[in-house]
């Protein structure tokens, strides 16, 4: 597993706004980078497990399941909400989605599409409203739009970096 569950990671956003352009080509990268280390796979690694987790395609699963989160979030700042939404934290969606029965590639499709438009949203925003913030519920603390962006980065990282450990234990 990772060094820290993600619900334990503290964040300091105090870069400036002038930083999105570099986050979103994180954002942009993600599925080529999971696409890149998962295509040679068979099922039985895509779908194994080490006992600590979900599987590869529960972790690229989970990212789709949660590509809402960024986009209702920039939409409410948008709109001049005082507090985003919560996170499902149960993560319910990524447990009741049986993503393990499903094809890798329909997964990585789906994922694909769904950053794509978080992606061409995110392009949308002018960057005047880059550092407007709303108030995170869980973290306690504001979270701008570039936040955002950084936030969902690090959150494909963390589950990047999840796959990576699965590749090393399975294959």
């Amino acid at each position: 597993m990772p060094l820290w569950k993600w619900t334990d990671r503290v964040f300091s956003f105090d870069f400036p706004p002038e930083k999105m352009p570099d986050l979103l080509e994180r954002l942009r990268g993600a599925p080529f980078r999971i696409s890149a280390m998962t295509e040679n796979l068979p099922a039985s690694v895509l779908t194994g497990s080490d006992g600590k987790g979900w599987t590869i395609q529960q972790n690229i699963g989970h990212l789709t399941d949660t590509e809402y989160l960024p986009l209702s979030r920039i939409n409410q700042i948008l709109a001049g909400e005082e507090m985003l939404v919560a996170a499902d934290m149960s993560n319910a969606a990524t447990h009741e989605s049986n993503h393990n029965s499903r094809a890798i590639q329909d997964i990585m499709v789906e994922f694909e599409d769904e950053r794509n438009r978080l992606v061409e949203r995110l392009e949308q925003v002018d960057k005047r409203d880059w550092g407007k913030s709303a108030i995170h519920p869980r973290l306690k603390q504001p979270m701008r739009i570039v936040d955002i962006t950084y936030f969902t980065s690090e959150h494909d990282d963390y589950h990047i970096a999840r796959i990576r450990e699965l590749i090393r234990a399975l294959v």
